[in-house]
């Protein structure tokens, strides 16, 4: 069974500089988002869905500066001090998610590749209502390493399964479209695993994740850093 694109991932150093880049990089401001309590972060989104990719979106996040410790290393790496360096600098595209609606079999499939997916853990955050929409809750299983850190420099997806209302379904059209998507480092049998559909893949070197936007500033690639 094959899984989807569910988002890509662009961490920052605090929120605001995240939606500085994205209407300088791509010509449009994010739209909302919300925190993360069990994480500590916070986040805000666009929409980025074509027909090859339903419901992607694209995730600005960071680590939310009112929000207690959690206890735990923050998933994507969030705590790493090479990337906090890094995305001091600017924001910078770290990974990807995936959903599956079969996490378990995936996660299984993955562990006996030799590929370490994570735990599966119950996340949710609130939305505030609106002047067209009540508040709700979005809720969701997700797999996270104990450390934190994503597999394959990145390119090994972090797997999400989400009970109920996606995101995505409530979000306005950002004029931002994902045309392409590219991963280098995700070892073939990982990749049959999961059959991520619509995405080429190399076994070999090259950036992690490339990501081929069409925006209203025309063409922009985003990459991940190179692996030191």
């Amino acid at each position: 069974m094959t899984v989807l694109l569910d988002h890509l991932v662009v961490a920052a150093a605090s929120l605001q500089q995240g939606v500085d880049w994205c209407q300088a990089t791509l010509g449009v401001p994010p739209g909302a988002g919300g925190q993360h309590p069990l994480m500590g972060t916070h986040n805000r989104l666009l929409k980025l869905a074509t027909p090859a990719f339903p419901l992607a979106y694209l995730e600005i996040i960071a680590i939310d500066p009112a929000a207690p410790p959690p206890g735990r290393p923050r998933w994507f790496g969030l705590d790493e001090p090479e990337l906090q360096a890094r995305v001091r600098q600017a924001p910078q595209l770290v990974h990807l998610v995936a959903r599956s609606t079969q996490l378990d079999m995936h996660r299984y499939g993955l562990i006996a590749v030799g590929q370490q997916p994570g735990e599966p853990i119950q996340a949710s955050r609130d939305i505030p209502a609106s002047a067209t929409m009540p508040a709700r809750r979005l809720a969701w299983q997700i797999l996270v390493r104990p450390d934190g850190r994503t597999g394959c420099g990145g390119a090994l997806p972090t797997l999400i399964q989400w009970a109920g209302e996606h995101p995505a379904q409530a979000m306005a059209d950002s004029g931002v479209a994902l045309q392409s998507l590219v991963l280098h480092g995700l070892p073939l049998r990982a990749q049959d695993v999961l059959r991520l559909r619509g995405v080429a893949q190399h076994a070999g070197p090259g950036p992690a994740i490339t990501a081929t936007l069409h925006t209203p500033r025309g063409q922009v690639v985003l990459q991940t850093a190179a692996a030191a």
